[in-house]
């Protein structure tokens, strides 16, 4: 799982995900040098009340921008949350986790993806019948 990780990080370089500079390892360790974003989590900035609607609308926009171009490289994070969603001190949104996320190449010969990952509350319901789901509309349920 590490090396796709690094692998997809590396694919999807864009001003509202989290950049990976660097992959370090020794022996037992495998070591990323990220990007620092301030602001820690978008989870923990709405649990202190409400938005203004002109940042939630930007927020939203930097969202759906980074998880398109995601999706035009082949990329569905599956695990789209607000404590997956990081703020930086300039207020931009910032995906990051991307350790549930699949690639095309992972994909059936009937274009769905059929692993169950992701957090029960933000899954879209066709994840949960076990069936195959389309990733990229399952990614867009989660925003």
């Amino acid at each position: 799982h590490i090396k796709r990780e690094i692998s997809i990080l590396r694919r999807v370089r864009h001003p509202y995900i989290v950049h990976l500079f660097e992959v370090m390892a020794t022996k037992t360790k495998i070591y990323f040098v990220m990007e620092y974003v301030r602001g820690g989590e978008l989870f923990n900035t709405v649990a202190k009340g409400r938005l203004p609607e002109e940042t939630a609308r930007r927020y939203f926009q930097q969202l759906i921008s980074s998880v398109s171009f995601c999706h035009g490289r082949g990329v569905y994070h599956r695990d789209l949350k607000p404590e997956n969603l990081l703020l930086d001190n300039k207020g931009n949104l910032k995906v990051s986790d991307f350790g549930l996320s699949a690639v095309a190449e992972q994909l059936r010969q009937d274009g769905l993806c059929h692993t169950f990952c992701g957090t029960p509350a933000y899954l879209a319901p066709e994840v949960l019948t076990r069936k195959g789901y389309d990733a990229a509309k399952a990614d867009v349920w989660s925003c």
